[in-house]
């Protein structure tokens, strides 16, 4: 049996680039239904998608247009796993408690070493 390809999506985008980070999941679930092994990791602002309730509060959407929480429960059943830098994690004053159950603690070499394996990769 063929071993899944890894896709990569880092996001650096949180509530306040609601754009951004719900493209970031969309591609995610994407990836994920292509039967890839899809890693969602999230750096600097992307962090807060990972806070319990942090996406329930988005605001001023167009109507018809899916919703940050829309788009994670959809990353969430299609299999996408969840990485979280640590040092951002810290530098928020954020522990894994504060963090939906899905959510992973990763370090940045993590990322890196993901990277070199991964068969494709996109930034948000």
């Amino acid at each position: 049996m063929q071993e899944k390809k890894l896709f990569i999506v880092l996001c650096t985008s949180g509530p306040n680039n609601a754009a951004n980070a719900r493209s970031a999941l969309m591609f995610s679930t994407i990836s994920a239904a292509m039967e890839c092994k899809t890693i969602l990791f999230m750096v600097q602002e992307g962090v807060e998608l990972m806070v319990k309730s942090s996406v329930e509060k988005e605001t001023s959407l167009k109507p018809g247009a899916p919703t940050l929480k829309q788009r994670l429960e959809e990353a969430i059943c299609a299999g996408v796993e969840f990485q979280v830098c640590s040092q951002t994690l810290a530098n928020k004053g954020l522990t894994e408690k504060d963090l939906i159950p899905e959510a992973k603690i990763s370090g940045a070499a993590t990322l890196v070493d993901l990277s070199l394996q991964a068969s494709g990769f996109l930034a948000f």
